[in-house]
């Protein structure tokens, strides 16, 4: 598969995406991308069994250090970060090396904070090993680690020099691992890709059954998407702020639960169903626009419930905490069709803790 290339338009710091096959051994691509200097090579226990050699291999004598992260949303924290840190300093890098984030969400995020941080700052690549990091968290340049209180509370903006999505990786990612995916790629179409959307409910066997074309195609539009907002709201003043449907709620859920019980893909999934849902009740759209979310979501093997037991208070204590609450307002990314979505303040209190009490078999205090 020829490797196709997209643009994120942020004028000096644009930066090219390359989505394709074999990408993770191509020398001459990496290296092109290397500013000069050292590399050091973040990746995690999983993922670097599979294919730190070839990245070992395509880097060579370039490589100066490689450091293996635990896996797992809960090591995304300050010690994690500060591991890296120690890694970095002990080999004595200075700030021409260029770190590489080899993994998924969680590594490509606490590697890009790590650069943005070290010496104040170094470059970075992203080498996205998982779907969801593929279409959603390698782009951007949103890095950060979680906090007991909050998911992705402190971070910093921080734009990679490319980013190689190697559609290969996804034949070796776990089916939970896939769907969480999905997640993501269904939220593209739902907040302002109508006819992506529509493509969607047609492609979903093919992307369970890891359909090479149509991973490639899921990948390439949904980072043509999310380049599109990002280059013209790199900082999430607005517009940016419509990549966070379901967010709200899901990050509520994986707070709640310490990180732990569900991958981050399948609580915005959950997170997704619950916007739709008090979209509807603020007669935005209808049952059946509710019913076509779900249905989609399940069928790419995704939850739409939160687990049991949630307290419906804490749950919207969480929610009061999120980064998009504005002079002491929470604003909620709903949509207004399907393919339409909209950030907004303006729904009534009373209407939210409805939707999370029914959501979680509770009532609020």
């Amino acid at each position: 598969m020829p490797a196709e290339v997209l643009e994120v338009g942020l004028d000096d710091r644009s930066y090219p995406i390359y989505i394709g096959s074999g990408l993770l051994g191509d020398a001459a691509l990496l290296l092109r991308h290397v500013p000069r200097g050292r590399v050091a090579v973040i990746s995690n226990t999983t993922v670097a069994p599979l294919y730190l050699e070839r990245v070992r291999a395509a880097l060579g004598e370039r490589l100066a250090l490689v450091k293996i992260l635990p896996d797992g949303e809960q090591h995304k924290n300050l010690a994690t970060l500060a591991s890296i840190w120690d890694a970095l300093l002990e080999a004595r890098c200075d700030r021409h090396t260029t770190l590489v984030a080899l993994g998924g969400g969680v590594v490509g995020d606490i590697t890009g904070f790590a650069a943005a941080t070290y010496q104040r700052g170094v470059p970075f690549l992203q080498l996205p090993t998982t779907l969801l990091a593929q279409v959603d968290s390698s782009v951007g340049g949103k890095t950060g680690i979680n906090h007991a209180r909050g998911k992705n509370m402190i971070g910093a903006f921080h734009q990679p020099c490319c980013v190689i999505a190697d559609i290969d990786t996804l034949a070796t990612l776990p089916e939970r691992e896939l769907a969480a995916g999905l997640a993501e790629v269904i939220k593209y179409g739902l907040i302002g890709d109508r006819p992506f959307l529509d493509w969607l409910r047609g492609a979903s066997a093919a992307l369970r059954a890891r359909d090479p074309a149509a991973l490639a195609e899921a990948v390439r539009r949904s980072c043509a998407d999310k380049a599109r907002v990002v280059a013209a709201d790199e900082r999430e003043q607005g517009l940016r702020a419509l990549l966070n449907f379901g967010h709200t709620f899901g990050h509520a859920i994986e707070t709640a639960t310490g990180y732990s019980r569900l991958l981050h893909g399948e609580a915005v999934a959950i997170g997704m169903a619950m916007a739709s849902e008090m979209s509807a009740r603020l007669g935005w759209i209808t049952r059946e626009d509710v019913a076509a979310v779900c249905e989609l979501l399940l069928a790419a093997g995704l939850p739409v419930v939160p687990p049991s037991g949630l307290d419906p208070q804490e749950f919207l204590d969480l929610m009061a905490a999120d980064k998009k609450v504005a002079a002491g307002r929470l604003r909620l990314v709903l949509l207004r069709a399907l393919g339409e979505a909209v950030v907004t303040a303006d729904f009534p209190p009373a209407v939210l803790a409805a939707v999370v009490a029914d959501f979680t078999g509770g009532s609020p205090r």
